[in-house]
């Protein structure tokens, strides 16, 4: 097997989802403490206000899909990780050997009463390809799958909206979206360097990118 032909198998490997047996086995404890939100000087860390409602998004590279939110009026504390695997409390390049089933994710946290769940579930769909698969443009792997990640009472909502940015894309000659919908499972902070990465770092990489299509309830 020449160099093209072992770099295309791994790249293929990095596409297909361990099996829970096969992941890493991660540690007990969380991989670092966490700081203040950097742009909203909160914790980001629970208890959140009991008012309050959680979405877990995966939307490709997490530094970018964070941006999107923190900036919403009524989004109240935003947060990267870990989230959709099996490996427990993981860290970066963990997630990035393909070997923990965690995808790459954002946590938001938002006031109903100010923002709506279909206004932050219209932000996600707009803001990347949901029918990309295993990857993101350039971002390729299952850590860059797209993903919601829902409370019980989210679900419907969450599923309607899907159908709906479905009917946009088809109108416009796009696929089947690949969005992986279920229920939230645990949620592990990434390090602290990776949380609003883009506000530390005005210049840093951000591959996300929408398709230019509104959301349409």
């Amino acid at each position: 097997m020449d160099l093209f032909d072992r770099l295309n198998a791994r790249m293929a490997a990095k596409m297909v989802m361990p099996r829970p047996e096969d992941a890493l086995p991660g540690r007990d404890t969380a991989i670092c403490q966490q700081e203040p939100h950097f742009v909203l000087k909160r914790p980001i860390v629970p208890p959140f206000p009991e008012s309050a409602e959680t979405l877990i998004l995966g939307m490709g590279c997490f530094w970018g899909a964070e941006k999107r939110f923190w900036s919403l009026d009524g989004v109240l504390i935003t947060a990267v990780g870990y989230s959709a695997g099996y490996t427990v409390n993981p860290t970066y390049e963990e997630v990035c050997s393909g070997k923990t089933g965690h995808n790459e994710v954002v946590l938001v946290v938002f006031d109903p009463v100010v923002i709506s769940l279909e206004t932050v579930l219209a932000m996600f769909w707009e803001s990347h390809d949901p029918t990309q698969g295993m990857r993101q443009g350039n971002d390729v792997g299952t850590q860059y799958r797209s993903g919601l990640y829902v409370s019980q009472s989210q679900i419907s909502a969450a599923q309607a909206s899907r159908d709906s940015y479905q009917k946009v894309l088809t109108a416009a000659g796009y696929g089947e979206i690949t969005t992986e919908i279920c229920e939230q499972s645990a949620f592990y902070y990434a390090e602290v360097y990776h949380q609003q990465y883009l506000a530390k770092n005005p210049d840093g990489y951000c591959g996300l990118g929408g398709i230019g299509l509104k959301f349409c309830s």
